[in-house]
């Protein structure tokens, strides 16, 4: 009976592809690091609205709701388009582990020239 009921569970489990060479491209470590950023960034927003220095006036669970929600969207905001540079360098780090994910330096919109100087 014990092999009919692991028989059946293992007939419900979907089978994971072991084919992840897809996963190892620079878009979607790109990609991480932008949500890293975002979920780094919600979190320092998180921390900075538990640190209350007054009471407020307003408070309820659904105000709390909707600071939540608009704190999540800030920071995937600011993760696209100010980053803070967390994720940039997490993905640098990362990327230095595996040839195919560094960016092309020439590529780079804001190289530096033999001399030093930015273009």
């Amino acid at each position: 009976m014990v092999d009919t009921a692991a028989s059946q569970i293992a007939s419900l489990t979907p089978k994971v592809s072991a084919d992840t060479k897809r996963l190892a491209t620079r878009d979607n470590l790109d990609a991480a690091g932008q949500r890293f950023e975002a979920i780094f960034t919600g979190m320092m927003l998180k921390s900075m609205r538990a640190a209350k220095l007054a009471d407020d006036l307003f408070d309820s669970k659904a105000l709390d709701t909707f600071r939540d929600m608009q704190d999540q969207k800030v920071a995937e905001t600011m993760a696209s388009h100010a980053p803070i540079g967390i994720g940039k360098a997490m993905v640098e780090f990362l990327a230095r582990a595996d040839a195919a994910l560094q960016a092309d330096p020439a590529a780079a919109p804001d190289s530096a020239d033999s001399s030093g100087n930015r273009t």
